[in-house]
C-alpha cells in the first residue's frame, strides 16, 4: 500500500510539472494571457434577459454568442439587482 501511495504522489507531481510547463511555455511564446470565457445575462428595455457566452482577451470583447433556450421575461416593474453595466462585458 505504501508503494502505491508513493507511486500516486510521483505521478501527481509529474502531471503538475507537465501542466505547469505548458502554461508557462504558452505565456512566454504568446506574451499574453489566454482568452477568458464567462456567461452573462443581458437584459433589454422590456426586461427580457438572454444568457450569452462572452469571450474576452485582455479586456477586449472577442466573441459573444447567445445560449439557446436561456432566456427569461421578467415582470414589468423588475429592475436588475446586479448593477451590471451592459456596455462593459469584459
Amino acid at each position: 500500500m505504501k508503494t502505491l501511495n508513493k507511486f500516486l504522489i510521483v505521478i501527481g507531481i509529474l502531471v503538475l510539472i507537465i501542466a505547469s510547463y505548458f502554461v508557462i511555455t504558452n505565456f512566454i511564446i504568446t506574451g499574453r494571457v489566454i482568452v477568458t470565457y464567462h456567461t452573462q445575462a443581458i437584459c433589454d428595455e422590456n426586461n427580457v434577459c438572454q444568457d450569452y457566452e462572452i469571450y474576452c482577451d485582455d479586456g477586449v470583447l472577442i466573441k459573444i454568442t447567445p445560449i439557446n433556450g436561456a432566456i427569461i421575461q421578467n415582470v414589468e416593474n423588475w429592475t436588475d439587482p446586479r448593477g451590471i453595466d451592459g456596455n462593459k462585458l469584459c
